[in-house]
């Protein structure tokens, strides 16, 4: 392994640092200022570079700048002795590895050259991951390859598609597929989210006006049917249209005609729709909320995306692609997430599905303070808490409330947050139980559940005060005479 250089016009900051890291057994050369170690780059280069920032004869950013061009994968870590907002946002800015204010602990300031060396080492083994062109869509899941597989079906179609799946799985995508790859792919693709636009401006958004047609409308103006001609139109959260206009647009669908708001000709619409929604449409039927008829006029092909749990073996593909993209966005090099990161967002539930990925991947582009992602550079409320480990109880199908086994080597074996969404072991513990009375077509699930909630609640809180149901009902933020209700209705007086 090449040695670890450092540049400080400080002998004693040299010394320590030297010392520090003898007894690590790194290897080191230093320099007193940056023409020296300028000089010494001509013919050998180091593992990792340590330097100051303000030194006479020359500049650490300076330094830092000459070895980005000459060696963009060589970690540098800057010291600077000045800790102020500007010289941190020149470091990073530079491409600096990590900044360093001093005075630094030493044990610290040795873990994090460990940690650049690591870095350097991976970088030097490391296969070049960039791709010369972006893919439409990425998955090794089988539920992934079995939606390649029907885009690839329907490459030759232009038959209605209802896609659904939870918000941020990328039904958008999978439409623009579909239109990418279809008869009509040198059309447009209009996509239009039903459910951010209002009541009143919908049925012109769609359908387009006349002029003079309501007080505003000062020229005609094409809706998205008109615009979408000899192409896509995307209709995105279907399963939110207001009633009345479901109507209007049954009868597109079934005549191929539509009139402009306050007009009076028709007009002939030569669109393929594709629909999508995260609700149950099967549901909003039977709730009298969706027309059963518009719903089988949409659901002629149903592709269904799955959620990002249940294809938790892309995350690592899914992450390392929209790290580079935010890289390439950003105009910086792309970072890598260590084996034991990936595995650890592997085990998120990610509630808010790929877009939720994604957000965090253009976080950590920005904020992680290293090349290498380690789980510990992850945003906190991804992290699980050190400070706190509540005791974990596992609900059992009769409603008994038992101590859940604990996890390996003291860890918390609750799940962590997940962007501001507590998903904790108990909440993932109810999803399974709700899953297995739905597939046993039990009745009255939700009273069912809800009267086991409110037993385990109350009868932990009892406990927790001894008995005392004033003070339970205080803790639990409910009036005394609830508590003394809910004890007789639920037989809890035992």
């Amino acid at each position: 392994m090449k040695p670890i250089w450092i540049v400080d016009d400080d002998q004693s900051i040299r010394w320590v640092l030297e010392k520090a890291l003898a007894r690590e057994n790194f290897t080191t050369r230093s320099f007193s200022g940056v023409r020296d170690a300028l000089a010494a780059l001509e013919g050998e280069s180091p593992q990792v570079l340590v330097s100051d920032i303000r030194m006479p004869g020359g500049s650490g950013l300076e330094l830092l700048q000459t070895v980005r061009d000459r060696l963009p994968g060589l970690p540098v870590i800057i010291m600077t002795a000045f800790s102020d907002l500007d010289s941190a946002v020149a470091a990073f800015q530079g491409g600096a590895f990590e900044y360093l204010a001093k005075p630094f602990d030493v044990d610290k300031a040795v873990e994090l050259i460990r940690r650049a060396v690591d870095e350097s080492m991976r970088g030097e083994a490391a296969v070049d991951e960039r791709v010369t062109e972006t893919p439409e869509m990425l998955g090794q899941a089988p539920a992934m390859q079995d939606m390649f597989r029907a885009i690839g079906r329907l490459s030759h179609s232009a038959a209605t598609v209802l896609i659904t799946g939870e918000s941020g799985t990328g039904k958008e995508l999978v439409a623009r597929a579909l239109h990418r790859h279809s008869p009509r792919a040198n059309g447009p693709f209009i996509a239009l989210n039903t459910a951010a636009i209002p009541k009143d401006l919908l049925e012109s958004e769609l359908f387009g006006h006349e002029r003079g047609a309501f007080t505003g409308a000062q020229a005609m103006r094409q809706g998205r049917f008109e615009q979408a001609e000899n192409g896509t139109l995307f209709l995105d959260e279907i399963g939110d249209m207001p009633f009345d206009l479901q109507t209007r647009l049954l009868r597109v669908l079934s005549d191929g005609q539509f009139y402009r708001v306050g007009g009076h000709n028709p007009l002939k619409a030569n669109v393929r729709v594709i629909a999508a929604t995260h609700q149950n449409l099967d549901a909003r039927v039977r709730q009298g909320l969706f027309r059963e008829d518009l719903y089988h006029r949409l659901n002629v092909i149903r592709l269904r995306l799955p959620a990002l749990r249940e294809r938790s073996e892309d995350i690592p593909l899914l992450t390392r692609h929209f790290l580079q993209k935010s890289a390439r966005d950003l105009g910086v090099e792309p970072k890598r997430v260590s084996d034991a990161a990936l595995a650890y967002l592997a085990s998120l539930p990610f509630p808010g599905n790929v877009r939720q990925l994604e957000n965090l991947c253009n976080w950590l582009t920005v904020m992680a303070p290293a090349q290498v992602i380690e789980q510990k550079d992850l945003p906190p409320d991804l992290t699980p808490r050190q400070d706190y480990a509540p005791e974990v109880i596992a609900v059992s199908s009769d409603g008994a409330v038992a101590p859940a086994p604990a996890a390996p080597n003291g860890a918390i074996a609750s799940a962590p947050t997940v962007a501001g969404v507590a998903t904790s072991v108990w909440e993932n513990g109810l999803r399974t139980e709700v899953a297995r009375l739905l597939r046993e077509n039990s009745a009255d699930v939700m009273d069912e559940l809800a009267r086991r909630f409110e037993a385990a609640v109350i009868r932990e809180a009892l406990d927790f005060t001894r008995g005392r149901k004033v003070e339970a009902a205080e803790r639990l933020g409910i009036g005394r005479n609830t508590i003394t209700r809910k004890i007789q209705e639920l037989h809890l007086d035992a």
